[in-house]
């Protein structure tokens, strides 16, 4: 585990405080990358990283607030150590659910001192110097528009795939969302700071790039440059030492001909694309506020699906939303049997603070949300299970991520994301980690594959 300092990574810059912090996240990859920059930068303060709370004199918690199921993690977390409030340990709550609550967490846990959202994280040195002097309402809750990306610091979690925060924010108002009122307005970071970002990267000896964004295909260079996201992430896929770059998430409307054109001219991009449709009805899609119908969504998967690449397709949908018939459900099911998706995350609809759906009528009761859920999960486990079959016999490249010692197993993934766990003839033990390995795929389940080496390492 690393820290990068513009390219330059060490263990630790200032002297040791004798501080030890402990730090949770919950939430999607975003919020993955963004605890990478406050673990670096506490690191490079002098602090130590724990494994547990109980161990920490500060405790951290990097929080979602997409559902409020994740939200209620958080404050359960913090009742759970409530009692150790007072005993020499600051609690701390970052991210999405900080900017939405803000002050109003101090009042629901007062042993709370530090609220800050996402934008703030560069301002993180100076709320800690507020922390050690015994300050305990400190904030960083400002959405300002020309404070984000770049803390100085980012500890690096996976030695072999990094991610790359290009885009920040939403300027969509889909219904249900509370994204933009907890990430702020888009904003894009300049090509060439991206640019310099990957290669510092490959340099040290990453071989996989995640380009991350609220809306990551909405990328619009700042600079003279002027690149869109097609050509960001095609320039991206040419920088020496890299062999894939995946990106993520994807809003439909945003979704051009041109990334696909970039995916099929240059294998380095990863033949796997997440567009989140959320539902198969055009007159939901509408009350939802998603500013795309259902034949534009279709239209994108024919251009997928007519590459010259093998695409794998995964998406989001939201079930329950106000005013969802039968037959707007009913839609969504056709949707999955025409575009057979190789994967979905799939949720009940959740009532979420400032955004439009709280007021809207016809809400659809809790059981019948959780019985359209399991139906629509029933087929998408029926199309997943034959989809992996198709591939038994195939050999796949993956990028070796871990090992199942109790089974013998290596833990890798492919282009498509999907997880093939694999026996290789080890030679003396060594270690395969961060390896691209050919594996013949011999047995397939609805969630991975499994096979036996196919080629030495690459």
């Amino acid at each position: 585990m690393a820290v990068e300092r513009l390219g330059v990574r060490f263990a630790r810059i200032d002297p040791v405080t004798g501080k030890a912090f402990y730090l949770e996240t919950f939430g999607c990859q975003m919020n993955a990358h963004d605890s990478e920059k406050v673990v670096g930068t506490l690191l490079a303060k002098g602090y130590n990283q724990v494994e547990t709370p109980e161990a920490a004199d500060l405790v951290l918690y990097n929080t979602c607030s997409i559902r409020d199921k994740a939200e209620q993690k958080v404050f359960n977390r913090l009742q759970n150590f409530k009692r150790a409030a007072g005993k020499n340990k600051v609690f701390g709550v970052l991210g999405c659910v900080a900017q939405q609550e803000g002050e109003k967490i101090f009042d629901r846990a007062p042993h709370v001192s530090l609220v800050a959202g996402s934008a703030s994280y560069t301002r993180l040195p100076e709320m800690l110097v507020q922390l050690e002097a015994g300050n305990r309402r400190v904030t960083g809750l400002s959405l300002d528009t020309d404070e984000t990306f770049d803390t100085p610091f980012t500890r690096r979690d996976n030695p072999h795939r990094a991610y790359i925060t290009i885009i920040e924010g939403c300027d969509k108002s889909c219904a249900y969302c509370v994204v933009p009122f907890t990430r702020g307005p888009e904003r894009s970071r300049t090509s060439e700071s991206v640019m310099a970002e990957a290669r510092r990267l490959a340099e040290s000896g990453y071989s996989e790039i995640q380009l991350l964004g609220q809306n990551v295909n909405s990328y619009r260079d700042p600079s003279p440059a002027g690149w869109d996201f097609a050509t960001l992430l095609a320039r991206t896929a040419e920088v020496p030492g890299i062999r894939r770059v995946r990106y993520t998430t994807s809003h439909p409307r945003d979704f051009t001909k041109a990334i696909v054109d970039a995916m099929d001219a240059n294998p380095v991009i990863c033949n796997h694309v997440h567009l989140p449709v959320q539902s198969g009805s055009s007159r939901m899609l509408a009350a939802m506020q998603r500013l795309y119908t259902r034949d534009q969504y279709i239209e994108r998967i024919a251009w997928i699906k007519n590459a010259r690449r093998n695409m794998a397709l995964t998406t989001d949908i939201i079930v329950g939303f106000p005013g969802e018939t039968e037959a707007d459900f009913e839609e969504t099911l056709q949707l999955l049997d025409e575009v057979q998706y190789d994967s979905l995350f799939s949720f009940k609809y959740s009532p979420r603070p400032n955004t439009a759906a709280l007021g809207m009528d016809d809400k659809i009761p809790d059981e019948e949300k959780t019985r359209r859920l399991m139906i629509l999960n029933e087929k998408q486990r029926a199309i997943q299970i034959r989809r992996n079959t198709e591939l038994i016999g195939g050999v796949e490249e993956v990028l070796v991520e871990g090992r199942h010692e109790a089974l013998g197993q290596w833990i890798g993934r492919t282009s498509q994301n999907r997880t093939l766990n694999f026996t290789h003839p080890d030679a003396g033990g060594a270690s395969l980690l961060g390896q691209y390995i050919d594996v013949r795929v011999t047995r397939s389940g609805p969630n991975s594959l499994a096979g036996e080496s196919a080629a030495n390492v690459v």
